[in-house]
């Protein structure tokens, strides 16, 4: 169904390739910044979906919004009525292991979550799905990443239901404890999204907070528009997936 609910488009609007910035004024800022002859294609609910070329390549960059529930929706629609092959989520984490720093990329190979989302998919009750990253475009990320000289750290995250949660970081320990590199609030649903498409997706995440260490925080206009690194190794891997 075009238009769906949530985007007002054109099929051929979107590219192959999308990236998912949750923020749309960041979605807007990489159109701008990076992209060549960049069109608003969409605007509904001040979701910015925008679509130009990156060395000579058409990419999309469309806002997610906050959430599993958000980037469910967005994503779903993508996959499903725009024929989109690929999504990368580029968004903030916040640090859970005590060798990361701000600033530090961080590419999610699987998600974890405390969300029932994936549920949705049938699975029965006693099931539990572990959402994971394409490979294709992991490893494609990866080597985007060192190329550019770029130390990416690879490894599991947490996708939260929860921003604030009453018992503080308490609850994050055993996650801590079990390897998980950092908390975001979508890949897990991108991720189930995408394998009950058939398609891919990825998550890149730029660290903008330590959940141990509160004083390591970045501004809210950080986050917005200081992700290059990132948002680069975003691009790169779009004009890569072009040539498969």
């Amino acid at each position: 169904m075009i238009p769906t609910p949530h985007i007002n488009a054109k099929k051929e609007d979107f590219a192959k390739t999308v990236l998912m910035p949750g923020d749309p004024l960041r979605a807007k800022f990489i159109a701008e910044t990076f992209l060549t002859d960049p069109v608003l294609v969409n605007n509904v609910r001040g979701v910015q979906g925008h679509t130009g070329t990156w060395k000579g390549v058409p990419v999309t960059v469309m806002a997610s919004g906050m959430g599993i529930p958000s980037i469910g929706i967005y994503s779903w629609e993508l996959f499903h009525d725009y024929d989109v092959d690929n999504i990368i989520r580029i968004g903030s984490a916040g640090a859970l292991q005590d060798d990361l720093k701000l600033r530090d990329l961080v590419v999610a190979q699987a998600a974890c979550t405390n969300s029932n989302y994936v549920r949705s998919f049938g699975l029965g009750e006693t099931a539990s799905y572990a959402p994971i990253a394409d490979y294709t475009l992991l490893s494609t990320a990866v080597r985007v990443a060192r190329e550019r000289g770029l130390n990416m750290h690879v490894g599991n995250i947490l996708s939260s239901d929860t921003f604030y949660a009453a018992e503080g970081c308490g609850k994050s320990d055993q996650w801590k404890r079990m390897g998980v590199l950092a908390v975001e609030m979508e890949a897990a649903g991108l991720y189930a999204n995408a394998a009950y498409a058939g398609k891919r997706a990825l998550c890149i995440c730029t660290i903008s907070d330590h959940i141990y260490r509160p004083e390591d925080n970045l501004s809210a206009e950080d986050r917005q528009t200081s992700f290059r690194d990132m948002m680069e190794v975003a691009l790169d891997t779009a004009v890569e997936m072009a040539g498969l």
